[in-house]
């Protein structure tokens, strides 16, 4: 299902929006400004990351990688991840099961 919420700030130089919701995962537009930060944190939820535009240097445990447009990453639920970004850019972050600490409410939950 469609979603196409709106855009609120979650940290200096970071927006996100829903874009689509279903009974078992959800998609994210996260925009960053050059030099914000989506700090390091863990949740049970996979996730898939598509970079749209910029370049982000991401800590997936105790990886570091440099990553571009059209760059995939595939991070596994509970593994400790952040980002910075290097340029501005924007993310499609992806998480399956959907995360419900990101709806906003009950109201916000697919039918």
């Amino acid at each position: 299902m469609q979603f196409n919420g709106e855009w609120e700030t979650v940290g200096p130089g970071v927006e996100r929006r829903l874009v689509a919701l279903g009974k078992r995962m959800m998609a994210v537009r996260v925009r960053f400004a050059k030099g914000a930060v989506g700090a390091l944190h863990a949740h049970p939820h996979e996730q898939l990351t598509q970079v749209l535009s910029g370049r982000f240097r991401f800590q997936v445990g105790e990886e570091v990688l440099e990553v571009a447009a059209g760059d995939l990453l595939c991070i596994p639920g509970g593994l400790e991840h952040g980002t910075q970004a290097l340029e501005a850019g924007e993310l499609l972050d992806i998480f399956s099961p959907l995360r419900e600490d990101l709806l906003g409410g009950p109201t916000a939950s697919p039918e």
